[in-house]
């Protein structure tokens, strides 16, 4: 159980005193950036889906 306490008070000392925060404007950047990043993946995805959409339509009307 010393060993948890011990974790734990040396968690925290990192958390406050080792660890650099990023300042709100970074926090802010970097929160555009992931939103830009998962629409643009998002975008891509769904034109890829629609394109194997009409491949396999054209496939199955071919058939019949």
């Amino acid at each position: 159980m010393a060993s948890v306490v011990q974790y734990v008070k040396e968690s925290y000392i990192e958390m406050t005193e080792k660890v650099t925060w990023p300042t709100w404007r970074e926090l802010q950047s970097s929160a555009v950036l992931v939103l830009v990043a998962a629409i643009i993946i998002a975008l891509v995805i769904f034109g890829m889906d629609q394109i194997i959409g009409y491949v396999l339509r054209l496939f199955y009307n071919s058939l019949t």
